[in-house]
C-alpha cells in the first residue's frame, strides 16, 4: 500500500509541477496584500456617472489568467465540494490545509471555483483574496510540491 501511495504522489508531482511553478510565484504578492483591498469600482468621471465597473489589481488579474491556463483548473469542482461537504470559506481553508498530494482534486477544486467563477462573477476573485483562499491554496501547493518527504 505504501508503495502505491508513493507512486501516486510522484505521478501527481510530475503531472502538475510545471503548473504549480507558474502560479506559486504569486504567493509573496498574496502575503503582501493580505488585509488590503485588491479592487475598487470605477463609475466614470465628472458629471456623467456610469455603471460601476470593478477594477482589479494587475497582479491579481495576472494570477487568475495564469491559473486559468493550467491543468489545475477542474470544471467538475462542484462534485468535490459535495463529496467533502465544503460549504463555507472556513471549510475550504480547512480542507486545503489538510490536503495531501493524493487529495490534489481538493486543491484544484477550491482554486477552480474562484478562478473560473470569477469570470462570470468578478467579486469572487476579491472574495478569494479577502478570505485567504488563494493564499492558502498556494501555500499548500508550495509545501506539497517543494518540501521533501511529503505524502
Amino acid at each position: 500500500m505504501y508503495g502505491q501511495e508513493e507512486k501516486t504522489s510522484e505521478k501527481v508531482r510530475n503531472q502538475y509541477m510545471r503548473d504549480v511553478e507558474r502560479i506559486v510565484r504569486f504567493l509573496p504578492w498574496f502575503d503582501k496584500v493580505q488585509g488590503k483591498s485588491v479592487s475598487h469600482f470605477y463609475d466614470g468621471n465628472g458629471e456623467y456617472k456610469l455603471i460601476q465597473i470593478p477594477v482589479f489589481d494587475s497582479n491579481l488579474l495576472e494570477f487568475v489568467k495564469e491559473a486559468g491556463k493550467t491543468e489545475l483548473m477542474f470544471r467538475n469542482y462542484p462534485y468535490v465540494y459535495t463529496r467533502y461537504h465544503l460549504k463555507t470559506a472556513e471549510d475550504e481553508i480547512k480542507a486545503v490545509q489538510n490536503a495531501h498530494l493524493k487529495d490534489i482534486d481538493v486543491l484544484r477544486s477550491v482554486l477552480s471555483k474562484y478562478v473560473l467563477g470569477g469570470r462570470s462573477k468578478a467579486s469572487m476573485w476579491r472574495e478569494a483574496v479577502d478570505n485567504g483562499v488563494f493564499q492558502e491554496v498556494l501555500k499548500r501547493l508550495k509545501y506539497l510540491f517543494y518540501a521533501t518527504n511529503v505524502e
